[in-house]
């Protein structure tokens, strides 16, 4: 076999073969990781509607409101409740946040899907709000809407030096509420139903 000259060409054409062959390595192990990644992320997304939702519910499909992803929880074909993905920029970064309101606007649970707030500060907003022995923080049971900080007049404590991202979160929180609210009350259609609610997945 002929021996390649040593020349500049050469080294040129070799190091483009490499980059060539490195790229297609990379595209290829992006691939399969995004592919990982969106159903780990939709399988998250799945918990936590079940979760911030009654029990023995039916869910209906996506829809959307107010720019918000809502679903509907259905019980013999009466709306009872919504599962609400809503978001706001926090101090870090965004937040997005599953929250479950009744037909009364009273939150039932929340399950927080993303956030990049401070650890040990803001990155708190996955549990802070929902101390069922610290009334001040917990949120559960309380009328969406109009929650604010008590900094700022409003009735719940904000996480300790995180009040930024206390703030963004109850605004997330009220934007949900307000997507529901201009929501009709209707039955369910056998077209929308997705699943069976039985609070089988926890986050």
């Amino acid at each position: 076999m002929a021996k390649l000259e040593s020349t500049f060409k050469n080294m040129v054409l070799s190091l483009v073969i490499i980059s060539m062959v490195a790229a297609g390595a990379l595209a290829g192990v992006y691939t399969l990781t995004a592919e990982t990644i969106a159903v780990q992320e939709a399988q998250k997304q799945q918990a936590a509607i079940l979760a911030v939702l009654p029990v023995g519910c039916t869910v209906g499909e996506a829809e959307q409101v107010e720019g918000l992803t809502i679903y509907k929880a259905y019980i013999d074909s009466a709306w009872v409740a919504t599962a609400v993905e809503t978001s706001e920029t926090g101090f870090d970064g965004p937040q997005v946040i599953m929250v479950g309101l009744d037909q009364d606007g009273q939150i039932l649970d929340y399950v927080v899907l993303k956030q990049t707030e401070t650890p040990g500060l803001g990155a708190h907003i996955d549990h802070w709000f929902k101390h069922a022995d610290k009334p001040s923080q917990n949120i559960i049971g309380k009328k969406a809407g109009a929650l604010a900080v008590s900094k700022d007049g409003g009735e719940i404590d904000a996480i300790t030096a995180a009040t930024i991202s206390s703030r963004a979160f109850l605004k997330a929180i009220n934007k949900a509420y307000k997507a529901i609210a201009t929501e009709p009350v209707e039955a369910a259609t056998g077209a929308s139903q997705l699943q069976s609610n039985e609070k089988e997945a926890e986050l």
